[in-house]
């Protein structure tokens, strides 16, 4: 059995899912290779749609929002829509990499190939068992008219909306969303914050701002620090923004209690040490979280289907939600000194997130797969 993960660098939730997912397959020793389905459209398309995208959420949030919304309405199983038709224009540069590799399955945790794919099973004679990930609490604009051989969805309560847009309920496996081995486990607090030089009192505020640096995080930042003992840390990843953390740098120099980061591979490590965390509703952050079992606010989400996750988390009583920045950290505060909602939101986490989902789904694709190359 051979595997092929295709995603797309519109932001890194997507990828991360893909990377787990690689992870689980090579751990169990079956041969998997991972790429960017936009490596076969024309040159520089993925950079520009990963630029698009950036530009698109950080500064304009309410325009991505309007779009997002026309497309939920537009969205049908009915018909093909331009996204559709955008990503067939690579698919028999795809369909040949896929045969010359000779894959037994493909997964995807992004829309784009998997509606290449879709493309790719009606018009060449592709043997491979497909599969979505979704990396979202919600079924998004136009999974529907992809055809895929299983849908994995974060949770069964989604059944009834995937089913609604015209997936049949018999594709969908609620197996979770997929995160590293390292999200699963938790390592000891007190050598991890000596390890990365944060020091062993006081209690840990981790600011997460995504890959892209999501956010007006200064004013949150200012409202947690006022608020914390002197020996309390504020900590802010700050991804592949410069001018975010420049910006920050320079209005807390000389403050001890914020530390501001560059993009890190170590999250997990300061999700360990943290006490509350902060974070944007992105479905693959989120879900690290509560695999982690970490007491979290979310910031306000970026409209679309950020919106639903955060509905979800909060709803269920895995986070809270802040309706701006101030209130973030008032939220924030809060948590800090309310162990009883701490406890029960951890216990939230528990029950409604999986966070050995990359097992699940690899289980489900190595039993699908071995069934079909055993009936050749």
């Amino acid at each position: 059995m051979k595997a092929l993960i295709l995603s797309c660098n519109t932001g890194q939730g997507h990828n991360a899912a893909g990377k787990a997912l690689k992870e689980e397959f090579l751990r169990r020793g079956i041969p998997c290779d991972m790429l960017d389905a936009l490596r076969f459209a024309r040159p520089k398309t993925s950079r520009r749609a990963s630029g698009a995208y950036i530009k698109t959420t950080t500064k304009f949030p309410e325009a991505f929002g309007a779009v997002y919304k026309v497309a939920g309405k537009i969205s049908s199983d009915k018909r093909k829509s331009p996204v559709y038709y955008a990503n067939t224009l690579y698919g028999r540069k795809l369909y040949r990499y896929i045969q010359k590799g000779g894959y037994d399955c493909i997964v995807m945790p992004h829309l784009f190939p998997a509606e290449a794919v879709t493309y790719i099973k009606k018009h060449y004679p592709l043997s491979a068992a497909c599969f979505f990930v979704a990396t979202d609490y919600t079924c998004i604009p136009f999974t529907e008219e992809t055809k895929m051989d299983a849908y994995f969805i974060p949770n069964d309560e989604l059944t009834i909306e995937y089913a609604e847009r015209g997936i049949s309920p018999k594709r969908l496996v609620p197996a979770g969303i997929p995160v590293s081995k390292r999200f699963w486990e938790k390592q000891d607090k007190r050598e991890t914050r000596m390890g990365l030089g944060i020091g062993a009192e006081g209690p840990v505020v981790l600011i997460m701002t995504g890959s892209m640096g999501f956010g007006n995080v200064s004013a949150m930042a200012t409202v947690i620090e006022q608020g914390l003992p002197e020996e309390g840390r504020v900590v802010i990843l700050g991804g592949n923004n410069q001018k975010l953390k420049e910006r920050l740098r320079k209005e807390f120099r000389g403050n001890k209690k914020v530390l501001v980061l560059d993009f890190t591979t170590q999250a997990d490590l300061y999700m360990d040490i943290c006490d509350v965390l902060v974070t944007k509703p992105g479905g693959l952050t989120s879900t690290e979280a509560a695999s982690k079992g970490i007491p979290m606010v979310h910031s306000s989400p970026i409209p679309g289907c950020e919106t639903k996750n955060a509905a979800f988390f909060s709803g269920h009583g895995m986070s809270v939600l802040g309706g701006n920045e101030k209130e973030v950290g008032a939220r924030v505060l809060e948590l800090l000194k309310n162990k009883a909602a701490v406890r029960n939101m951890i216990e939230a986490q528990k029950h409604y997130v999986d966070g050995k989902a990359a097992v699940a789904i690899c289980d489900y694709v190595e039993a699908y797969c071995q069934e079909r190359i055993a009936k050749r």
